[in-house]
């Protein structure tokens, strides 16, 4: 039995792609008492009720994780939270850096702190393939948010309230995927454009994230960064199994952006388990009575999860068969 079925939920961020699926999951498969949804748009919110119907388990909250009181209204009597909210476009973050630092680490914040006073048991947030070593504030705010979580072990200090981290890459099937634009180009007969042909990328689908981080409930004691040991692909690739035949031509790699993604910086390989699913890395300190996973095993000296060198990987023939289920 899932940890999370017959609970009280709370999901922040919750009209976002992963919001959506996440909600059709726990409707389905984990019969939550309650599952209340949190996110700022009303527009969102309402094409979401319209989604979803009148099920009686359905909590919609509009507010803003920037506002603690309001998030602590909204965590009474739930047992478990989901914090998906943040500020994602990383061109974006670059012009607009302080409000992604308000969002992504002044509100993780203040969902910690509310969590903590409201007496929640596990918060589970969701991190980025962009927070490993970053080169842009996206990455650097969520870098800062995984840590504040996992010390948040800590802050909680006598309340029972624990905290851990899942991080994975890009989800075929999300809001902003590259998927349509590429679709729609090559509907009008135009060249793809493709930032490098080298480029790799880490993928999941949403059902996999969602399933991902319901399971990471039940593994779970507080401190754990989890990522997925999913495949990657060549951008290359994803474009010719959108649209086999198009011309494509390199306009380069945007600022902020990476070649290739890191979910574990080599740095963190001394404390990173492999599971059958999943790694694990553990907290710098442990105070609060963690207990690594006993079935882990050590990831050699200096291990990277990077994109390029991943030993899991997706072909055009396989992209094509995910985008006509996913994409």
């Amino acid at each position: 039995m899932a940890e999370l079925e017959g609970s009280s939920i709370l999901l922040t961020g919750g009209t976002g792609s992963f919001g959506k699926a996440f909600i059709t999951h726990a409707l389905a498969e984990l019969g939550p008492r309650r599952l209340v949804v949190l996110s700022r748009d009303e527009l969102k919110q309402y094409e979401a009720r319209q989604l979803f119907g009148d099920d009686p388990r359905l909590r919609w909250f509009i507010g803003d994780v920037r506002d603690r009181r309001r998030l602590e209204r909204a965590m009474h009597g739930v047992d478990y939270v989901v914090h998906a909210a943040a500020l994602k476009q990383v061109d974006t973050g670059e012009y607009n850096p302080f409000e992604f630092v308000q969002t992504n680490v002044v509100g993780s914040q203040h969902v910690i702190e509310a969590a903590i006073e409201t007496g929640v048991r596990k918060v589970v947030a969701l991190s980025t393939d962009k927070a490993s070593s970053p080169i842009n504030l996206y990455g650097a705010t969520k870098l800062c948010a995984d840590r504040m979580f996992i010390s948040a072990n800590h802050y909680a200090a006598t309340h029972p309230t624990r905290f851990s981290v899942v991080r994975y890459g890009n989800v075929m099937g999300s809001r902003g995927s590259v998927i349509p634009f590429f679709r729609s180009l090559a509907d009008r007969g135009e060249s793809l454009p493709i930032t490098h042909k080298e480029m790799t990328r880490f993928w999941i689908t949403l059902p996999q994230a969602v399933r991902f981080v319901v399971d990471s409930f039940d593994l779970m004691n507080g401190g754990e960064l989890y990522v997925p040991r999913i495949p990657s692909m060549r951008l290359v690739d994803l474009a010719q199994a959108v649209a086999p035949g198009s011309p494509m031509h390199e306009v380069g790699v945007r600022p902020g952006e990476k070649l290739h993604e890191e979910m574990i910086a080599p740095d963190d390989s001394r404390r990173t388990l492999q599971l059958a699913d999943r790694y694990v890395v553990q907290p710098h300190i442990a105070g609060w009575g963690y207990e690594p996973p006993a079935e882990g095993l050590p990831v050699p000296e200096g291990f990277a999860y990077r994109s390029d060198s991943n030993d899991l990987w997706l072909d055009t023939d396989q992209l094509q068969e995910l985008i006509a289920q996913y994409g």
